[in-house]
């Protein structure tokens, strides 16, 4: 199995490059990652040559309507579903809250809805809502020493009244991937729809969405070194069943049937860019063509040993220093390279500072998983300092991190 060509992506990515962030290092990608170079090009060609309202006859808008239709058909089929399975919208958290608008009309009072207090509060606010209707809400909480859900706790609340559960893929300070196949099984058997939220998982690797056994699957494109786009996965047969949330006319069209605010033009057809550059890291790194879902996963591979290599010194580091208390596992093989920790007796805000002024970026607060913070027992408003990598990090810039961190604490 090849190792990742760090240098070929770091060519691809012009923040790199870029005079304004020279000395920079980049801690924060959970926040949002560095756009690659397709992607920028794709937005600013688009916005030169196709900037008009597409699916007309005139070839300005032809084109451009072509290029929103072949950005959705790539990424779905990379995912391994169908196209109109595949939507786009603002945010996430602007999906979570269509799809909650959704269910609310189907769920009675007294009909039940789980979810995690490991999730961002993307992932918990729209759902809790749907108690204002009569519907009971139960939190599946984290062991409060590891931070970690547990299928049986789930188990326990799984009744013949829920109808739905929603958790993260991969928390954004944990860390930890959950085992969504094993969880979606037990949600089905009881009879229940399961909805993950992929953001922090996603920018490590797209997934095989039907391997996970999701009913509804949610992700960011601005995370995965795209535009500034949520994308949500829906099972067809689910989509057909949920009222409708756009206008009355698109309610027959599956594609439409969850994007009330309409699409931006612009950003769909940008996602050609994350295609594109998907698709040329699987090009340098091996010889012969492949189908696209060996692709994905070839890709994914590419990500995960490269991430695993570079986070675990920081890993270590931070695991054995005693005035530090690391969230999550030390191990890099089996969490995601999002490493969350604070400092006996210092605040995380203030260490933030620190780090930014030796031009290391870093993420300091609750990250909207303010719950998880919380029970955590650490104050939500101070939160944990959050040292974020992808495959694009590189083992100087971890370096250069431990070494600041050694002087600070």
């Amino acid at each position: 199995m090849p190792q990742l060509d760090l240098d070929f992506v770091r060519s691809s990515f012009p923040a790199f490059t870029e005079p304004a962030l020279e000395g920079f290092a980049h801690f924060e990608n959970a926040g949002g990652s560095y756009a690659c170079h397709q992607t920028i090009e794709w937005l600013d060609r688009y916005y030169r040559q196709t900037k008009v309202q597409p699916y007309y006859a005139f070839e300005a808008s032809a084109i451009a309507g072509e290029q929103m239709d072949a950005a959705k058909a790539r990424m779905a089929a990379w995912l391994n579903i169908g196209t109109d399975e595949l939507h786009f919208g603002p945010s996430t958290s602007q999906n979570t809250y269509v799809i909650a608008q959704a269910l609310r009309q189907e769920l009675k009072a007294g009909d039940e809805v789980i979810v995690t207090n490991q999730d961002h509060e993307a992932n918990i606010g729209a759902w809790s809502r749907l108690e204002d209707e009569g519907i009971v809400v139960r939190e599946w909480k984290v062991d409060p020493d590891t931070a970690e859900l547990h299928a049986m706790d789930l188990e326990v609340l799984l009744t013949e009244r829920t109808r739905a559960v929603a958790f993260t893929h991969c928390s954004n300070v944990v860390a930890s991937v959950n085992p969504v196949r094993e969880i979606t099984d037990l949600i089905h058997d009881a009879g229940a729809i399961a909805i993950v939220d992929g953001v922090s998982f996603c920018p490590h690797g797209l997934p095989d969405i039907p391997a996970l056994g999701a009913d509804i699957y949610l992700f960011s494109l601005y995370k995965v070194y795209g535009p500034h786009l949520g994308a949500m996965y829906i099972r067809s047969q689910l989509n057909a069943d949920l009222p409708y949330q756009g206008h009355f006319f698109n309610a027959g069209s599956p594609g439409k049937r969850f994007t009330p605010a309409g699409p931006d033009h612009a950003q769909i057809a940008t996602v050609n860019g994350v295609m594109d550059y998907m698709e040329a890291l699987y090009s340098h790194h091996h010889d012969l063509p492949a189908a696209i879902q060996d692709q994905a996963e070839a890709v994914r591979n590419l990500f995960h040993g490269h991430e695993a290599r570079v986070s675990q010194p920081l890993l270590d580091y931070l695991d054995e220093h005693p005035a530090v208390r690391l969230i999550g596992k030390n191990r890099s093989a089996v969490r995601a390279p999002t490493v969350s920790f604070v400092v006996d007796g210092r605040s995380s805000l203030q260490l933030g500072e620190e780090l930014a002024k030796n031009k290391l970026g870093v993420g300091v607060g609750n990250f909207y998983a303010y719950r998880l913070v919380e029970a955590l027992g650490l104050d939500p408003d101070d939160g944990v300092v959050r040292a974020s990598m992808v495959h694009y990090t590189s083992p100087d810039e971890v370096d250069r991190l431990i070494a600041a961190l050694d002087q600070l604490i």
